[in-house]
């Protein structure tokens, strides 16, 4: 038996008045989901716990099989993990986000998607002008960064706001905030002062594009304990493939094997040919494999009805199709890892649809994959965690 994860990022959300009613799940034209949903089991898992920020991290951790409240790990500590890089006991890792704040507001937390190449030429310089004995900067991808801060262990207790939760709201009250927050803010002030004229923002607004004029950092994270391997915990091999460094994170950090594909993106860009095939590939020496596809969810922060159900329809095309003509006796499990709602632009913690496929399992309802026909299942997985279970012994 082999076994695929697709994980839809933010793929799920809530009714739009524009799709009569639908959601952007419902609305997309996802034949092999559907198909999945008529002839496998269909569920809600609660990926969040109650009282857990809604984020992939926590989301994610669930759909591997792991607690995220007993298994905590910071998320700037598990994207630095995914990054290569290992933390000292006395340091903090937190996400740091390159920022557009015009006239006080958070105009773009992603500086209109800017560019992997415009975005590390950017860190590359913040860790050369600020870079040193207590600051460290780290390039991601594209506006998804690391600051290591030596020393401050503090950090980790502070107040922060993630940069796509106040989209088009003060950025200024948001700041992060705390005993020892000044050292952050000093951080940001200088930041700003110096990217307002760096070269790469000089281009860009030549060119019309987005500036980075703010630094945002949040998600902090300490040297991680070590986690349960998942071979060790499941008794399988498994292989994951992203475009984020994320669950690049979350694969170290559990002894899964990350895959290398070329042309796999964190955006609408995506091979998702190219992924799918890649992650099938690898079950010629692997018993589980993840496949996690971030386009759903940039463009619900984007609130891109559109956007949001072209990616969804091309998972469904190139992903979840090709899943389901892999040879060999297989189950599959396709599902969002958190709703990101297009009207809030944002995620939220609801309960998310899943669909498991395969030998042992039984059709329990649904007509289609979407969050109404999830619920009228009557299935709900709590925790989420389960589901690993139920698609992993049926």
């Amino acid at each position: 038996m082999r076994y695929i994860i697709v994980i839809l990022d933010g793929a799920a959300g809530w009714p739009l008045e524009q799709l009569g009613g639908r959601t952007t799940l419902a609305a997309a034209r996802t034949p092999n989901l559907d198909a999945m949903a008529r002839a496998g089991t269909v569920g809600l898992a609660r990926t969040v716990p109650f009282g857990t920020e809604a984020s992939s991290a926590a989301a994610c951790t669930s759909i591997l099989g792991y607690d995220p409240v007993a298994d905590y790990v910071g998320r700037g500590a598990i994207e630095a993990a995914g990054m290569g890089i290992r933390l000292a006991e006395d340091e903090v890792a937190l996400r740091l986000n390159l920022v557009s704040i015009v006239d006080g507001v958070m105009d773009s937390y992603s500086c209109g998607r800017i560019s992997s190449e415009d975005s590390r030429e950017i860190v590359a310089d913040l860790e050369r002008a600020f870079g040193g004995s207590v600051f460290r900067f780290y390039p991601g991808v594209s506006y998804r960064h690391i600051l290591v801060v030596k020393g401050q262990p503090g950090l980790l207790d502070l107040t922060y706001a993630a940069p796509h939760d106040i989209s088009g709201q003060p950025a200024d009250d948001r700041l992060p905030s705390g005993p020892g927050s000044a050292l952050l803010a000093g951080l940001m002030g200088r930041a700003h002062a110096f990217l307002e004229r760096h070269p790469v923002n000089v281009r860009r607004r030549d060119s019309g594009l987005t500036p980075a004029t703010d630094i945002w950092p949040f998600w902090p994270g300490a040297a991680p304990c070590s986690l349960v391997p998942f071979a060790e915990k499941r008794g399988l091999t498994a292989a994951l493939t992203s475009g984020v460094d994320l669950l690049g994170g979350l694969a170290t950090l559990t002894g899964i094997d990350g895959l290398d594909i070329a042309g796999v993106t964190d955006g609408s860009d995506n091979d998702y040919a190219a992924q799918a095939k890649g992650a099938l590939a690898a079950l010629a020496d692997h018993d589980v494999v993840v496949i996690h596809v971030e386009t759903p969810d940039e463009e619900g922060h984007a609130g891109d009805v559109a956007g949001k159900i072209a990616g969804i329809e091309a998972i469904d095309r190139e992903v979840v199709g090709r899943c389901l003509a892999f040879a060999g006796e297989t189950r599959v499990l396709c599902m969002p890892d958190h709703p990101t709602p297009v009207a809030l632009k944002t995620h939220t913690a609801d309960p998310v649809p899943f669909v498991i496929r395969g030998s042992g399992l039984t059709h329990n309802g649904a007509a289609s994959f979407d969050e109404e026909q999830a619920t009228s299942t009557g299935l709900l997985i709590d925790p989420g965690r389960g589901v690993m279970d139920l698609l992993l012994r049926g």
